[in-house]
C-alpha cells in the first residue's frame, strides 16, 4: 500500500498479521509515511470526555467499573444537568479542547433523557466544539434526533474480536455493536470505534480486531485504541500488562489500514511513560484525551499534556483542520466545482437576456 492508496476495506488476516510482524523500525516508518500523507505530522486533535450518567449500567463488560455485576466502589450519579455539563465543556475548550465528549452508563437512552441529551449537544455545539456522544445502543429514530440535534460523532466501541468478544461482554453480542454503528452513520454522523488491548486476547485478536473496523465503509472517522486500565472489582484486575511494544504496533498497523482516521492514544495513558506515548505518536497516534478523568478512570492531567507537547514539538489541531487532507481537498473539489457550476449558470443567463 502506498502512501497515498485509496483507503482499504478487504485486509485480510494474513495482511494484517504481516502488518504485525514487519521489523519494529519498518513498521513506524511505512505507518509514519501513511500518517505524513494525510495528516500534519504534529498536530495532535485535543478531546476532553465527560460522565454526564456514572455507573449501575445492566451491561457486564469485564473492564468497566461503571457496570452494575461488579463491586467497584464507583459511587452513582443521574443524569448531570445541562448546565453543568455546558460549564465543564467551556473548560474543556479554554484548555485547548476541540472536541467534547459526553458518555451516559446506559444500554439504551430512554426518550425522556433524549430531550436533555439533545440540549447538551445544541449548547456545547453553539460554544464551537465538535460533539461526541457514547451513550449505549441506539436505535434509527434515536439516531436520528442526535443527528437533528447536531451531534457530530457518536461513539460505540467493538472492543476485541468476534472470536474473543464472548469472554469480555454476554449482556451485548458483536452484532448488536455493528447494527448501532450502522444506525449511526444511516443517520449521518460521524463513527468513533475502536477497541481496548491488554484484556488477554491473543494476537490474532488484536489483528481480528483491525479487521473488523477497516472492514466498516467508510472507515471510522475517529478510531480510540485503548489500554486496558485495570480496575479492582472488576473481572480483569489482575489481567497480565500487554508489552507497550505490541501496543505501538497495534497504533501502527492501524494508521496504515485506515489511513484517513484520526486514532486515537485514549484509555491507559496515565499508566503510560512518555516515551510510549512518543513512539504511539510517532506510529500515527494523533488524538487524545484530555483532562483529569476518561469517565471514571485516571487520565494525565492537562498540564502534563502540554508539558509533552512542548517537549516533542507537537501542537493542538484545530477544530477547523481536523479534517483529513484527503477530506479537506475532496470538499475543496465541491466548492470549487460549485462555483463554476455557478458561473456556468450566471453566462448562460446573460446570453438568454434574463
Amino acid at each position: 500500500m502506498t502512501a497515498t492508496a485509496a483507503p482499504r476495506h478487504d485486509w485480510t488476516l494474513d495482511e494484517i498479521n504481516a502488518l504485525f510482524a514487519l521489523p519494529f523500525n519498518d513498521l513506524l516508518f511505512k505507518a509514519q509515511q501513511i500518517h505524513r500523507a494525510h495528516f500534519d505530522a504534529n498536530a495532535v486533535q485535543v478531546s476532553t470526555l465527560l460522565s454526564i450518567k456514572t455507573g449501575a449500567c445492566p451491561e457486564d463488560c469485564k473492564y468497566c467499573p461503571q457496570s452494575g455485576h461488579y463491586n467497584t466502589q464507583l459511587e452513582k450519579e443521574k443524569l448531570l444537568e445541562i448546565e453543568k455539563v455546558v460549564e465543564q465543556a467551556r473548560a474543556a475548550k479554554a484548555a485547548g479542547a476541540s472536541r467534547f465528549c459526553m458518555g451516559a452508563a446506559w444500554r439504551s437512552p430512554r426518550d425522556k433523557d433524549l430531550v436533555q441529551v439533545e440540549e447538551m449537544v445544541r449548547q456545547v455545539k453553539a460554544l464551537g466544539l465538535e460533539t461526541c456522544m457514547t451513550l449505549g445502543m441506539v436505535d434509527g429514530a434515536q439516531a436520528s434526533r442526535l443527528a437533528s440535534a447536531g451531534l457530530d460523532y457518536y461513539n460505540h466501541n467493538l472492543d476485541t474480536s468476534p472470536d474473543y468478544y464472548g469472554e469480555i461482554i454476554t449482556t451485548r453480542t458483536y452484532s448488536d455493536r455493528l447494527e448501532t454503528l450502522a444506525t449511526v452513520r444511516e443517520a449521518g454522523m460521524k463513527v468513533c470505534s475502536g477497541g481496548i488491548l491488554g484484556m488477554g486476547e491473543d494476537a490474532q485478536d488484536r489483528s481480528a480486531l483491525l479487521q473488523q473496523l477497516a472492514r466498516l465503509s467508510p472507515h471510522p472517522e475517529s478510531v480510540p485504541i485503548n489500554m486496558l486500565v485495570k480496575v479492582p472489582g472488576t473481572p480483569l484486575e489482575n489481567a497480565e500488562d500487554l508489552d507497550p511494544i505490541e501496543f505501538i504496533r497495534a497504533i501502527g498497523v492501524a494508521r496504515i489500514m485506515m489511513p484517513q482516521s484520526h486514532v486515537r492514544l485514549s484509555a491507559g495513558r496515565e499508566q503510560m511513560s512518555e516515551s510510549t506515548q512518543a513512539l504511539a505518536f510517532l506510529a500515527g497516534a494523533n488524538s487524545i484525551f484530555y483532562g483529569d478523568k476518561l469517565l471514571t478512570t485516571g487520565n494525565p492531567q492537562a498540564d502534563r499534556d502540554r508539558a509533552l507537547f512542548t517537549k516533542l514539538g507537537l501542537h493542538p489541531e484545530q477544530r477547523e483542520t481536523c479534517e483529513s487532507t484527503d477530506s479537506q481537498a475532496t470538499r475543496l473539489a465541491q466548492q470549487a466545482q460549485q462555483q463554476r457550476l455557478n458561473e456556468r449558470a450566471a453566462e448562460l443567463a446573460v446570453d438568454a437576456g434574463v
